[in-house]
């Protein structure tokens, strides 16, 4: 009796032969992209224990006026009453100075800890002469010391060794200023934020529509496989590209409208730039815009096109189709798409540096035609100074753009989760 499950003409064992060959090069593939998986986790480790190794450790300091020359009655400078500290303030800062605090906000009416942090840094002014690493800080302290003192003793008879944390809530909502050890990014938070929204706001309702009118009206002609094409195209381009681009137009040719001339907004028209956060959030829009078209089509083309027929077979117009059944069954990939775009406009630096964001600036960003900074240049400009002091600061920067993008990576995966279950 013959195998109903053998193969005519020898073809069985041939049969089991190539079974065997897919299975092992299906086992092999499997161990290569295991491995690759691997390797990308144990970087992105060692890339965050470095940045977090640079955010705290020792440092050797020195003062311009040592705190304990203002010890009082046995209380250390911290722990003066607030009347003493702006007594201290007001006979060691010129009169200039101390008004312009003064009017700033009135003294008396500050905190303890607000009149101690102007006392520390604009009387005592510490300098940071290095800095060594958490895991030499922790390994290596009696090396510490010891490198410490051969460097600085001789120069700097009065200078400390002390343990510093670069991340801190101080870190987080002071501006930037030229003293590493005072220095934060909450102008850099705020121009990010700023340039975002503007981002958003110009390139999300575009890129959904180009989207919407790409897979459900358009039609295969020649000029709109040419549009999809060039799209396609655009999702490669180099971002500095885009930067050029910006600077062309919207820094320069349309300058009265980026520089907020043409609303009145500016006092002096002859002083004003198009150098603003309007023009790199739309320089960022225009990079993203591909990313978010391409992302919402994929999204569109996924719902099934039996959702179309049946909203036809039941009278409704395309347009009622497209809104009430195809947009909300594509929103979850749509907004996936979205949040992960926006989430690569966060971190760019070179289209921003050729529209001209400020490496150093002091001031919050106030409205969409404001000077501004963000996150990537800051941490950009901090690198690139010789000083050890400003490579901490720039790993705690880092590792709150880190978090930013972790964030909005999160957020996408649970709108993609809520939505696909409530649609």
């Amino acid at each position: 009796m013959s195998n109903k499950n053998s193969l005519p003409g020898g073809e069985t064992e041939h049969y089991a032969t190539n079974l065997e060959l897919r299975h092992r090069w299906g086992r092999f593939w499997n161990a290569v992209f295991r491995i690759s998986t691997v390797v990308g986790i144990v970087a992105l480790l060692a890339l965050l224990v470095n940045v977090i190794n640079s955010t705290m450790g020792y440092m050797a300091l020195t003062y311009k006026v040592h705190p304990a020359e203002f010890t009082i009655n046995g209380y250390a400078l911290e722990n003066l009453h607030q009347n003493d500290l702006i007594y201290i303030l007001e006979q060691n800062v010129s009169t200039g100075l101390f008004n312009n605090l003064n009017n700033e906000d009135p003294l008396v009416e500050r905190s303890q800890e607000e009149v101690y942090k102007l006392v520390y840094y604009n009387v005592v002014k510490p300098k940071v002469l290095g800095t060594w690493s958490l895991s030499d800080s922790v390994f290596n302290k009696e090396a510490v010391y010891t490198e410490a003192f051969n460097k600085y003793a001789e120069r700097y008879p009065d200078y400390e060794v002390v343990f510093k944390n670069w991340f801190t809530q101080d870190f987080l909502t002071a501006p930037q200023t030229s003293n590493p050890i005072e220095a934060g990014i909450r102008t850099a938070i705020h121009g990010s934020l700023w340039v975002i929204l503007i981002t958003v706001l110009f390139s999300f309702p575009i890129g959904v529509g180009a989207a919407i009118y790409l897979e459900e009206y358009a039609t295969d002609t020649p000029l709109n496989r040419l549009i999809q094409t060039n799209i396609n195209n655009l999702a490669g381009v180099p971002s500095i590209i885009y930067g050029i681009l910006g600077l062309a137009i919207f820094v320069r040719a349309l300058e009265v409208m980026t520089s907020g001339a043409l609303f009145g907004v500016v006092e002096d028209p002859t002083t004003a730039n198009g150098r603003t956060i309007l023009s790199a959030g739309l320089t960022l829009g225009l990079l993203i815009l591909p990313l978010i078209i391409i992302n919402a089509q994929e999204a569109i083309r996924a719902v099934p096109s039996s959702l179309r027929q049946a909203s036809y077979g039941l009278g409704a117009t395309k347009w009622q189709t497209i809104w009430v059944h195809v947009l909300p069954n594509a929103l979850p990939g749509i907004l996936t798409g979205a949040i992960l775009a926006i989430s690569r406009a966060i971190g760019e630096t070179a289209p921003l540096v050729v529209v001209g964001a400020s490496t150093y600036i002091t001031y919050d960003p106030d409205g969409p035609f404001s000077k501004f900074t963000v996150l990537p240049i800051q941490i950009y400009q901090w690198t690139s100074r010789p000083q050890d002091a400003y490579r901490n600061i720039a790993a705690a920067a880092i590792i709150i753009l880190l978090i930013l993008l972790f964030s909005m990576n999160m957020t996408a995966v649970l709108l993609r989760n809520r939505y696909s279950k409530k649609f």
